[in-house]
């Protein structure tokens, strides 16, 4: 009885230990009133040519956000493993993946769209088919922004740079730079599946039909170089809203604050 006993309180320790770290673990502006309304000035503010540090939970706010570039999908249960790499390795511009844009700078990109439906009356007709998707090309801007949450809205920069909000890849770019050689893991979370990279190298995949959570996915251990490293971020959704946030945890799973963040 007594060594079921002490089972029963190390058991209750551990759950009240998990509770705490995790409520410990989650941003302390979650609480802070939500800014409302279609103006991006709500939720994004123009980057400065001063380094940023992360915020006081180590999220990452600055980034290079591009025009959302088009991929109609019905729904977000689509995306598999093989159908987010097949949307993520596709090449909507040139040298997607192995540049640092600037802000301004313009692509020449190749997308889908998804046609307008035509109904007859109030509603379609028995039978009806949705269009299929064409390919179109598009000229898409980069823009460099500072996040005033802790995540980014990635449906109300769409929605503020007057931008296709469904169906559709966002992909965003930071700089993180460090003093030293540093031991990490990426954590993510993301609405609705993402795609991570760092230097070149894939490090996180966020597959099926998800919603922003912190630290959602964790990355194995990886590097990051003394000196410029670049940190690249796919997402993808369909219907519904869209946001990510994105910070470094050390090896006892603690914030990464003493590195910087630029945009070039």
């Amino acid at each position: 009885m007594k060594h079921k006993t002490t089972l029963l309180a190390i058991g209750l320790a551990a759950i009240i230990g998990a509770q705490a770290y995790n409520a410990s673990a989650q941003p302390q502006n979650q609480n802070q009133a939500v800014p409302s309304g279609p103006s991006i000035d709500n939720y994004f503010t123009p980057s400065t040519a001063d380094a940023m540090k992360p915020d006081d939970q180590g999220f990452i706010r600055r980034w290079l956000l591009l025009d959302p570039i088009g991929k109609p999908n019905r729904g977000n249960t689509v995306f598999t493993d093989s159908y987010l790499r097949d949307a993520f390795a596709h090449e909507y511009y040139p040298n997607q993946y192995k540049t640092l844009p600037k802000d301004g700078e313009k692509v020449k990109a190749t997308v889908q769209i998804q046609p307008e439906a035509k109904f007859d009356g109030p509603r379609p007709p028995m039978g009806f088919q949705m269009p299929e998707p064409v390919w179109e090309k598009r000229t898409l801007v980069w823009h460099a922004f500072d996040s005033k949450l802790y995540n980014v809205k990635l449906y109300r920069f769409a929605t503020g740079t007057k931008q296709t909000r469904y169906g559709i890849i966002f992909h965003a770019v930071t700089v993180i730079n460090c003093d030293e050689d540093m031991t990490v893991r990426l954590a993510v979370g993301s609405n609705s599946a993402s795609m991570w990279w760092l230097n070149d190298q894939e490090v996180l995949l966020l597959s099926g039909d998800r919603r922003m959570v912190v630290d959602d996915c964790v990355s194995p251990i990886i590097s990051l170089k003394k000196g410029k490293n670049i940190l690249r971020g796919a997402v993808i959704n369909g219907p519904g809203m869209s946001d990510f946030c994105v910070r470094f945890l050390d090896l006892e799973g603690k914030p990464v604050k003493n590195i910087t963040i630029t945009n070039k």
